[in-house]
């Protein structure tokens, strides 16, 4: 079944009482071609959960090798420190997920957990994201993650650590959202704000600016002295040294 003589077809997929519904919006003119091409899409479509439908199949070739270096790069260790860190600065009960990439990718594919996390970094009545709502709706949670996402970045982490909403919601890259995690645990411990909670030595404290500031007078003093790359006049010296060719001196 071909779509190309659909042109402006935009395709939104919705979930409301376990039911997926398809609805197409179209410029054209043959309004009953696009109809009947997206019953036949509706009913091939119906029988796939959202759920399966979000995640991607098997890759193979090439993209199966680049998929499994990426996966590589996912720390167990630090999906513990992670998960605790999360349970405890979010302040609530807070059920601990089972060990493994997949489990903790489910845990926080939602945003919910995420967007609980950042608020909480936040003093009382300051919160970036003011309403949270546990939605089983797949837009829904990857507008959560963006809004994490994005209050992420106000907060201080750089564009480099913060990862797509797809590398979570379809776990493509855990190890880039432990990087991210990682980069906001760092960015509370050294501000110091009083919002962080937990044990600071889960996380390393990121480099402060130290101003030196020097006065005209010392600036003036400066300029009469001599800099080690205009060469020194102490150490070793060719004094007290012959000539070539002269006899050795013994006394």
């Amino acid at each position: 079944m071909a779509l190309s003589n659909a042109p402006a077809l935009t395709l939104l997929i919705c979930e409301e009482n376990q039911i997926n519904t398809l609805f197409f919006k179209s410029g054209c003119s043959s309004s009953s071609r696009v109809s009947q091409q997206s019953s036949s899409l509706l009913k091939f479509l119906s029988a796939f959960p959202l759920d399966e439908m979000a995640n991607r199949g098997p890759s193979y070739g090439l993209s199966r090798e680049v998929q499994e270096k990426i996966e590589q790069k996912y720390d167990v260790e630090l999906e513990n420190k992670l998960v605790d860190w999360i349970i405890i600065q979010s302040g609530e009960k807070i059920e601990h997920p089972p060990p493994g990439r997949q489990n903790f990718q489910k845990w926080l594919m939602d945003g919910t957990l995420l967007c609980k996390l950042i608020n909480s970094l936040h003093p009382k009545g300051k919160e970036p994201i003011p309403k949270i709502s546990e939605s089983k709706m797949a837009f829904k949670q990857m507008e959560q993650i963006s809004q994490f996402l994005k209050a992420a970045e106000i907060y201080g982490v750089r564009t480099t650590d913060i990862f797509q909403t797809v590398d979570l919601w379809e776990g493509k890259d855990m190890a880039a959202v432990q990087r991210t995690l990682m980069s906001l645990g760092s960015l509370a411990v050294t501000k110091d704000d009083g919002c962080y909670r937990g044990d600071p030595s889960w996380f390393h404290r990121k480099a402060q600016q130290n101003r030196r500031g020097f006065s005209e007078e010392q600036l003036r003093r400066g300029q009469n002295v001599i800099g080690l790359q205009m060469g020194s006049n102490k150490g070793a010296s060719q004094s007290g040294m012959t000539g070539y060719g002269m006899p050795r001196q013994i006394m």
